[in-house]
């Protein structure tokens, strides 16, 4: 018998499914501290992201940027700093900062699940910042997103979410200035947030 008087059947293949968490499941598995404290994660549309430690160029832009929404008048609203925002049922992602309504009490219990504005620091993760987070907000209706992009020293400001997209993108050079929506009469150099 030759190898091509073989009949074989080969079955289906499929490839496996990764699993999908839930922010809730998520949520359970951070509060019993089943990830090991020093680690980064977010999650977001149901993976588990492992974020790449912070270098001293994203830490200091960090800290520009806190200082200078710092000084707008945000009424009913706040500056938190990489915290957890509960954007939807499968994402809870730790933007670099993000100004949400209310005061920190409002979120003793839950974490906030809209933001008036989101500011991530990019460099090795621009690719990142750029589509899937900026999708994600998109989709959640956050009206406001700066990427202020290392790589290139400008800020990128997206604006008009509709249908899981930003349909406007500004591109702010170091010698122009930002109003955030929120705080229309705060004007903040560009250059105040690049180190």
């Amino acid at each position: 018998m030759s190898v091509n008087d073989l009949s074989l059947t080969i079955p289906e293949t499929r490839t496996p499914a990764a699993y999908r968490w839930s922010r809730v499941a998520y949520e359970r598995v951070v509060n019993v501290g089943g990830f090991p404290p020093e680690a980064r994660l977010e999650l977001l549309d149901g993976e588990i992201i492992d974020m790449s430690p912070q270098k001293s160029q994203h830490a200091a832009a960090c800290d520009l940027a806190e200082a200078a929404l710092r000084t707008c008048d945000f009424g009913a609203a706040y500056v938190r700093i990489q915290k957890p925002l509960a954007l939807d049922d499968t994402s809870e992602p730790e933007p670099d900062l993000a100004v949400v309504p209310g005061t920190p009490r409002d979120y003793a219990d839950a974490h906030p699940g809209q933001a008036l504005l989101i500011v991530e620091v990019a460099d090795s993760s621009l690719g990142y910042d750029r589509t899937r987070k900026a999708g994600a907000y998109a989709r959640n209706g956050v009206p406001e997103y700066w990427v202020i992009n290392l790589r290139e020293r400008v800020l990128e400001v997206r604006l008009a979410p509709a249908g899981g997209v930003y349909t406007q993108l500004q591109r702010l050079s170091a010698d122009e200035q930002v109003a955030p929506i929120a705080a229309p009469g705060c004007r903040i150099a560009v250059r105040a947030l690049l180190p």
